[in-house]
């Protein structure tokens, strides 16, 4: 029962930072890092790259979740710390690595 419960929020949780990643990567207008923020197309001068790089940042965090997700399948321990490793320096990493994305992309 308890692995149950686990999967119920372990697995959307999980889907849920994929999909961000797959409609970043599939996005004709650029992705934006937070939410209700919004990047102008003139601020990006490769908006395919700039969302592909979007798409793989997402796509990369979600892995953590998922590791998780079937880290509980042996050990819940092992599977709480995944989860403590990817919101503790998780989140800071990824809000780091999109501002050097949007860096690298924005226009001069």
């Amino acid at each position: 029962m308890d692995n149950l419960l686990w999967y119920v929020i372990m697995i959307p949780c999980s889907a849920l930072f994929s999909g961000l990643g797959i409609y970043a990567w599939n996005r004709k207008h650029p992705m934006g890092f937070w939410a209700g923020t919004t990047v102008k197309d003139d601020e990006i001068s490769d908006i395919p790259a700039y969302n592909h790089a979007n798409g793989i940042l997402w796509g990369a965090y979600s892995l953590i979740y998922w590791a998780a997700a079937f880290a509980g399948i042996w050990s819940s321990t092992a599977a709480i710390l995944l989860i403590a490793a990817g919101v503790l320096p998780g989140l800071p990493l990824l809000m780091a690595a999109y501002r050097r994305i949007y860096d690298r992309y924005k226009v001069c």
